[in-house]
């Protein structure tokens, strides 16, 4: 298959994974390009584009489809996020994420990364701000290449999620 061939094909696979990620509410971009494929009759071992060039079709695609009630779920997400940033500011927040960058839908969380010595502080700070949480763990890749494994805070601002990485400081 020649280079235009090539582009073309994963450009289809970058719109489908948009819209699938989009109108399905399915927030795992892997998971996203592979349906991609398989919905577009494309074969297993089909290079995958890269989860950037995702990111920026579901941008793309809530701006163009998402209307009024996209732009009003993002400025909900991002005043949650603020809220939680600042319960949270001695651990140094970070928001990331779909939230971050404005590829989100209604499947989409606040992810915020924290920074404490022992994860058990945060744990602390919401329990004594009334906050029921669940703590769980998730993966993270490393620029390195290297993984490390990190506690994560989840909670519910009123109908918003919040999922806290809390990584060593």
């Amino acid at each position: 298959m020649g280079k235009r061939a090539l582009g073309a094909q994963r450009s289809r696979v970058v719109q489908e994974a948009a819209r699938i990620i989009c109108e399905d509410g399915l927030a795992d971009y892997r998971l996203a390009k592979q349906k991609a494929v398989e919905r577009l009759g494309l074969g297993f071992g089909t290079p995958l584009p890269s989860n950037a060039d995702i990111q920026s079709a579901v941008i793309q695609y809530q701006r163009l489809f998402g209307g009024r009630a996209y732009a009003t779920r993002l400025t909900h997400l991002r005043r949650t996020a603020v809220q939680a940033m600042r319960l949270l500011k001695e651990y140094q927040p970070r928001l990331v994420g779909a939230v971050a960058t404005g590829a989100t839908t209604d499947a989409h969380k606040v992810q915020l990364h924290c920074f404490a010595d022992k994860p058990e502080q945060i744990d602390m700070l919401l329990a004594d701000s009334g906050l029921r949480h669940e703590v769980s763990e998730r993966r993270y890749r490393l620029a390195s290449g290297e993984t490390l494994d990190v506690p994560v805070l989840t909670f519910m601002a009123a109908d918003v999620g919040v999922d806290v990485a809390v990584f060593p400081e």
